[in-house]
């Protein structure tokens, strides 16, 4: 049999550590969880416009993977 190589052995202990580090939320805390502090992004809707207006204003392929510019073209005439 062979033997298990270390950069495999480690990749197995940490994922193992990850997902024991999963626990169940309880009903009372899931209040907390819920609160708009708590969000990764605490505002959506601004944060896409954002992402969606610089992709137009940048024209370029890679421009944050979007292309064109009408509607600033639109906005500044």
């Amino acid at each position: 049999m062979k033997p298990i190589s270390l950069p495999f052995t480690t990749l197995m202990l940490i994922s193992i550590l990850m997902l024991t580090a999963c626990a169940p939320v309880q009903p009372w805390e899931r209040g907390n969880l819920a609160k708009s502090q708590m969000a990764l992004d605490p505002y959506p809707l601004q944060s896409a416009l954002r992402a969606h207006n610089y992709g137009s204003r940048e024209a370029a392929a890679g421009g944050n993977a979007a292309q064109g510019g009408g509607l600033w073209l639109l906005l500044t005439s």
